[in-house]
């Protein structure tokens, strides 16, 4: 059983995004976001990590970052926090992709 270290750090990324968001800006939003979006890809990756095949949380919760991300990159064009995640979030797709594969 190999531990998931990628979803793990994708995961951390995103919590500490959010809390990060809360600290410069005081935005509750940005808080409750990382801590959610980090908790369900922490989830995802003990789900990879017991099962490798199993990767449909974490690919439904980087499919949805992408998406939200990705439409507030293409709308405020600020590769920081929207341009950095959608990104790192299409890689976390890719990822699981070619583990499937």
């Amino acid at each position: 059983m190999a531990i998931d270290w990628i979803g793990f750090a994708y995961a951390a990324l995103l919590t500490v995004g959010g809390v990060v968001g809360y600290t410069r800006k005081g935005s509750k939003i940005s808080l409750a976001a990382g801590l959610t979006f980090g908790s369900v890809a922490g989830y995802g990756a003990y789900c990879v990590t017991c099962d490798p095949r199993n990767v449909k949380i974490s690919l439904f919760s980087a499919f949805l970052l992408t998406i939200i991300m990705g439409m507030r990159f293409k709308r405020s064009k600020k590769l920081m926090p929207a341009g950095l995640v959608a990104c790192l979030s299409l890689l976390m797709i890719l990822r699981l992709v070619f583990m499937l594969l």
